[in-house]
């Protein structure tokens, strides 16, 4: 439960402040989260090499524009709740609980396999978040819940790359982004 300063002074029709407060405190953790993948997938972007480049070099903006609109809603829904976003990278790495993007310079491939368990991390935890603000509330919940069809869709382009014509995933088992970096290469060799 938030202290007395961390509550709101308003916040939306039908929650208490202290409700506000926790939607917002669960949106925040989204925002650290979006914040860093969009700067992943941009730090992907710029580091792909080798077959394939150029399809996942043009693959990869349109996913880092995407976040970036979900960030902007989510730090707009915060305000909405009554308190500030906070989206600097210090708040991201003070406050995130995965480590930082493990791949440089790699193969499209191994970029591929890592994306596919950052991927993972993400949905795994915005689906979370949808169950968390089911029951308090609702505009939220909805929020998340659209963030997590588009985040999906990017999962499976990225997984599509990975996945053989029998439909098994060459990271499958992977329990990192360097092991299923790995993975990905040497089923791509």
């Amino acid at each position: 439960m938030p202290t007395r300063k961390q509550l709101p002074n308003y916040t939306v029709p039908s929650l208490t402040p202290a409700q506000g407060a926790e939607v917002a405190g669960i949106l925040q953790q989204r925002l650290n989260s979006l914040n860093d993948l969009a700067l992943t997938l941009k730090h992907v972007h710029w580091n792909v090499v080798g077959p394939h480049f150029i399809a996942v070099h043009e693959m990869i903006d349109p996913q880092v524009d995407a976040v970036r609109l979900m960030v902007d809603a989510l730090a707009e829904r915060i305000a909405t709740l009554g308190l500030a976003p906070r989206g600097t990278p210090g708040v991201i790495v003070a406050e995130r609980t995965w480590d930082d993007y493990a791949l440089g310079r790699a193969s499209t491939i191994a970029h591929l396999g890592a994306l596919d368990e950052v991927y993972q991390g993400v949905i795994l935890s915005h689906r979370k978040a949808a169950a968390d603000t089911e029951e308090l509330d609702l505009v939220s919940n909805d929020l998340l819940i659209g963030h997590l069809h588009e985040l999906e869709l990017f999962h499976w382009f990225i997984r599509a790359h990975l996945e053989s014509s029998g439909g098994d995933l060459s990271t499958a088992g992977a329990t990192s982004e360097q092991s299923a970096a790995d993975q990905a290469g040497k089923a791509d060799s």
